[in-house]
């Protein structure tokens, strides 16, 4: 497998860590483990009745994710905070019995640390996800989960969005009382997608594309939302992601044979979801890319499938399935002649309030 910007040069550390990542989620995967287990039982003791996510860019898709997890999973009630209501309208709600759970790779943003303090004030069990243990966030929350990728460098997050994937799907798995295993299959699913690098015949086609959906459904809709910010904020594409049931709520408007349609749909519940959209979407006539399921995109005479390893499905296949997406991202922005990893106007650690 070739990396495109290993040899120096612009999208050389976006390169390097998105190869890093089978590398990253086995090692985090048994690091992480001891930790994970404490931090399960603890909210095992504890007994939250809800649970509220807070997160910003990548980390609030990896949010969206644990939302996925918690309400199939374990059963509770679970929602996405809306940080202004404390940072900026000084809402003081009651969240006794409530679990908060900020996700962040840096754990520097001053709305995602003053939000965890003011939710810990309201009467709630928080606790931060962050790559950074030292970080002002972790500091803030009660209880810390180091997602473990080590340092990154490139603007665009690669590697802990994976990584924070991973140590949610562990803690909740933990929660019900399993052992992880399942989790053991990804690295190797991961590396097998990179080997393949079925993203590379795309590089022409979506050469001089302006625009572009993402569509998924329950699990994979946050690949969805992940992928198009990549695309966004790397190859400056007006990449608009949506819901597969959002989407045909209006927006299938605007879909046509000129813009690509780039439908996350894995093997099992969330592929079938999807079902009446690839239909639709056929219907248009709409250049599809379908990531996951080659059955389905077979059926639904896709374009092009990029596919997806069978050994890992369910809410584990979200870890594999954003890889080839990254690299889409990574070798648009450099037939661009753009530097995915300093993107204009962006820095690392974006601080809002």
């Amino acid at each position: 497998m070739t990396t495109p910007g290993t040899a120096g040069g612009p999208g050389e550390l976006m390169a390097a860590e998105i190869a890093e990542q089978p590398t990253v989620l086995a090692r985090a995967f048994h690091q992480s483990r001891p930790q994970v287990r404490a931090v399960a039982a603890r909210l095992q003791k504890a007994g939250p009745r809800f649970v509220v996510l807070a997160g910003r860019g990548s980390s609030d898709h990896a949010a969206l994710y644990g939302k996925y997890l918690i309400e199939t999973g374990l059963g509770l009630p679970c929602g996405l905070a809306s940080l202004s209501t404390l940072t900026g309208y000084d809402a003081e709600p009651e969240l006794s019995d409530v679990l908060w759970i900020a996700v962040s790779q840096s754990g520097s943003s001053p709305d995602l640390v003053e939000s965890t303090q003011k939710a810990a004030r309201a009467g709630a069990l928080t606790l931060a996800l962050t790559n950074r243990p030292e970080s002002p966030l972790a500091s803030a929350a009660e209880l810390h989960i180091d997602v473990g990728a080590g340092p990154e460098l490139s603007v665009a997050a690669t590697k802990t969005y994976t990584a924070q994937l991973q140590a949610l799907w562990l803690l909740i798995d933990a929660v019900r009382g399993g052992n992880g295993d399942a989790a053991r299959a990804v690295p190797d699913a991961v590396a097998e997608v990179l080997e393949a690098d079925a993203v590379s015949g795309l590089r022409d086609r979506f050469r001089y594309v302006e625009r572009l959906i993402t569509v998924g459904r329950g699990f994979s809709y946050p690949t969805a939302r992940e992928s198009a910010l990549k695309l966004m904020e790397t190859s400056y594409l007006a990449a608009h992601a949506f819901s597969g049931a959002d989407l045909m709520h209006g927006p299938l408007a605007m879909v046509d044979q000129d813009g690509p349609v780039v439908v996350v749909a894995p093997r099992g519940i969330a592929g079938r979801l999807l079902v009446p959209v690839l239909s639709a979407l056929r219907e248009r006539r709409a250049d599809v890319v379908v990531v996951g399921d080659p059955a389905l995109a077979h059926e639904h005479r896709a374009r092009v499938c990029v596919p997806v390893p069978s050994r890992v499905e369910g809410a584990l296949s979200s870890l594999v399935e954003i890889v080839p997406l990254q690299r889409l991202a990574l070798e648009l922005a450099l037939d661009r002649r753009l530097d995915p990893d300093h993107p204009r106007g962006l820095s690392k650690v974006t601080e809002t309030t």
